[in-house]
């Protein structure tokens, strides 16, 4: 096995960037962006197949107000124009393609075969384009139904655009669509985060036009998401069976050097990586996902890719199909993409940064300043709103990003922590302060950076700097959830976010219409909002260092909730004060909120015994077994010595030393195998929380010791890959 690990190495020292764009596949001209991007996407206002009438139909049915029905001939048209555009570009298949209960994506393929008159030909039919009917037997319902009740729907989302996925033989149209039961419970993420959009559309709107803003007539909730992810090298990947089970290490020994000196950190991308990146982006950009930024991250190994805004649902759709491209293109380069939140104990995590913010139809976004904030009535009243959302649904916001994932990097040193705060920045905060307690703001103006060397262009400094540690924080002209886990599906923390902010919404137009019914102007309506909004969520406006344990306790003491693992944090869905406003905002079902409950626990803990077994194999196959063989050797030594009358004082104390540690591991593995054994008897939340407060410890504790006895083994007997080898080898 030794050798093999050798062998493993080399394989992956030896390999070459994998080259893509060839000079004879592109003609000798590698092609602009513009070229073929979007080139993999359908769009019905292009198609000369779909008549003025029905472009105009399907545009008006994607407003998140419409009602509009498209009636079956009108949809038979825009399937005909679907399919003679997709086969001309050699897809064969189509597939009605949601995001279940899993976290991941779904599809089921069916091919363009029909027949006329025993003729073969080509056929999508309009209801084909509109409703699927999948088998949701096998999906995660919570015990919303009886496991006999297997109809399912899925309906066609207009306001996300049709793709090719290609594959090495053809492609396969795929349709965006949500999945619902047959009673139309959301069964998925996309519907309620539809729900939600539209929600925040009519709130939002109804409250600018009670201040004056008469041509607003539609609001959209926009968001970009930057995503991490590490790659390693596949061929230690498949010799790590806890990577193969859980998607992370759960054990190994932390490298001396790792991101202590930041060279990592938006350094030169490495030649294999950079490869990868380029064939990703050209994937992308054909699939009309504008991919903007890519760069090195924090810890060895770890990338990030950012897009550009978009339309939140479009957005989601994009972050689901962006993760399943990383990890296809990273097999093509011989990498494996890693996209759990923490696959390596004691560097950085991954995380997925949603940036969030709300445009108007006139062109507006909500959350930008201007060039004087503090004039800017309706930016600060709008702000003020979100800081207010946060304060009253911190604990919905908390359990919206709750992951047996995200517990190993919540509160670490490089993610928020698990207590939800606000950061708006120094000039914001020092203009609420003002407006709270009636004195004048006096703004200071712009400053340019002075950088003692004439070379180079001048820089104007921004109003506030950023605070990495706080788990939602204003940005400039947006707000960014640091907190949600790398791994996760968007879509549900944005139907939450959306939904706060919907509820927030309706209490704030109430206010200003009493106001305004009371005689007072807009300005002083607003001003009068705004003053009471931050007066009664300040508590959860926090500037400071949100990783250290001061934070900790001074949000204790401003009453902020704590929920500091995923078992505790998901009990909020059965709390029916706590998610009162995702109901009445129509976001969720009160059913749906207990299916997710039932389907976040049960997927916490299965996860969770994934990990605790695959520990205790890996324990009692590698490390159990490195440490035995070490002894041996060493008992044979001290034997040999002995007889020739040599004395063995290093190699009895070393014997001493592993002896120790190979009986710390032993009892560690036994402590939390008897631990888990517990779990048997346990319902589902029971099982969740005991894991939580007690296994997960004492696996720690267990990887903890193992790590001990693996910088003790020799490295020819230790058969796992290091961490060295899968953070440094690309």
């Amino acid at each position: 096995m030794s050798k093999s690990r050798n062998m493993i190495k080399l394989e992956a020292i030896n390999r070459q960037p994998r080259k893509v764009f060839s000079e004879e596949k592109f003609n000798g001209k590698i092609p602009a962006i513009t070229d073929y991007y979007a080139e993999n996407t359908f769009d019905f206002r292009k198609s000369d197949m779909i008549s003025d009438e029905v472009k105009e139909e399907l545009i008006e049915a994607t407003k998140a107000t419409s009602k509009t029905r498209i009636p079956k001939e009108h949809a038979d048209q825009v399937a005909k124009a679907v399919v003679a555009w997709a086969s001309k570009r050699g897809a064969t298949h189509f597939c009605h393609w949601f995001q279940p209960l899993t976290g991941t994506t779904a599809e089921k393929h069916d091919s363009f075969l029909s027949f006329s008159k025993d003729e073969p030909i080509l056929k999508l039919s309009g209801s084909q384009l509109m409703q699927g009917e999948p088998d949701a037997s096998s999906f995660p319902n919570g015990g919303s139904r009886s496991t006999f009740e297997a109809r399912g729907y899925t309906s066609w989302d207009l306001t996300s655009p049709l793709f090719l996925r290609e594959g090495e033989n053809g492609r396969t149209l795929c349709i965006p669509t949500a999945f619902v039961s047959y009673n139309g419970d959301a069964l998925d993420v996309k519907t309620p985060l539809l729900r939600s959009i539209t929600a925040l559309n009519n709130a939002a709107t109804k409250f600018l036009q009670t201040i004056g803003d008469k041509d607003v007539t539609n609001v959209v909730s926009t968001c970009g998401c930057e995503q991490e992810y590490f790659l390693i090298d596949k061929a230690f990947y498949y010799a790590r069976p806890d990577m193969v089970m859980s998607n992370r290490t759960l054990l190994g020994s932390l490298t001396t050097k790792n991101q202590q000196l930041s060279d990592h950190y938006f350094g030169t991308i490495p030649e294999r990586v950079l490869a990868f990146m380029q064939e990703l982006d050209y994937k992308l950009h054909r699939l009309g996902i504008p991919s903007k930024t890519r760069h090195n991250e924090v810890a060895p190994g770890q990338f990030e890719i950012a897009p550009i805004f978009e339309e939140a649902n479009v957005a989601v759709d994009h972050n689901q199909l962006l993760m399943a491209v990383i990890k296809k293109v990273a097999q093509k380069h011989d990498f494996v993409a890693i996209l759990h939140e923490k696959p390596f104990a004691g560097i950085n995590g991954s995380g997925k940064h949603l940036n969030w913010s709300m445009a108007t139809n006139t062109g507006d976004n909500l959350l930008e300043p201007g060039t004087e904030p503090h004039k800017n009535h309706r930016f600060l009243a709008m702000v003020s709103i979100v800081v207010d959302a946060v304060f009253k649904h911190s604990k919905a916001l908390r359990m919206a990003i709750a992951g047996h994932g995200n517990d190993h990097r919540l509160g670490a040193n490089e993610a928020p922590p698990s207590i939800i705060s606000v950061f708006l920045g120094d000039t914001l905060t020092k203009i609420y302060e003002a407006l709270e307690s009636g004195s004048e703001f006096n703004p200071i103006d712009q400053q340019w950076l002075d950088m003692g060397a004439g070379q180079l262009a001048d820089l104007l400094r921004d109003n506030t700097d950023r605070n990495r540690t706080s788990p939602f924080a204003f940005t400039g002209n947006k707000f960014e959830f640091r907190a949600v886990g790398s791994s996760q599906n968007a879509g549900f923390p944005l139907s939450i976010l959306n939904a706060a902010m919907t509820d927030a919404l309706l209490s704030a137009t109430t206010e200003v219409e009493k106001s305004l019914k009371a005689g007072k102007s807009v300005d002083e309506s607003l001003l009068e909002l705004i003053r009471t909004n931050y007066k009664r969520s300040k508590n959860v406006v926090f500037g400071g260092d949100g990783y250290s344990s001061d934070w900790v306790e001074e949000a204790a003491k401003r009453g902020l909730p704590n929920l500091r693992n995923t078992a505790e944090a998901l009990t909020v869905l059965k709390d029916e004060k706590a998610t009162a406003f995702l109901t009445e905002t129509n976001t969720y079902r009160p059913i749906e909120l207990l299916t997710r409950y039932n389907v976040a626990v049960e997927s916490y803990n299965m996860s969770r015994e994934i990990e605790f077994t695959t520990l205790s194999r890996m324990v009692r196959q590698y490390v159990l077994p490195a440490a035995v063989h070490y002894k041996k050797g060493l008992l044979d030594v001290i034997s040999t010595q002995k007889e020739i009358e040599m004395e063995s004082v290093v190699e009895k104390d070393i014997l001493g030393k592993v002896d120790a540690l190979l009986n710390n591991v032993y009892k560690a593995l036994n402590a939390m195998e008897s631990s888990y054994s517990d779990s048997a008897s346990k319902d589902e939340e029971e099982k969740s929380l005991l894991f939580a407060s007690k296994v997960l410890p004492l696996s720690e504790e267990l990887a903890n010791r193992s790590n001990e006895l693996e910088e003790f083994i020799p490295d020819e007997l230790w058969d796992l890959p290091y961490f060295l080898e899968m953070l440094f080898i690309r």
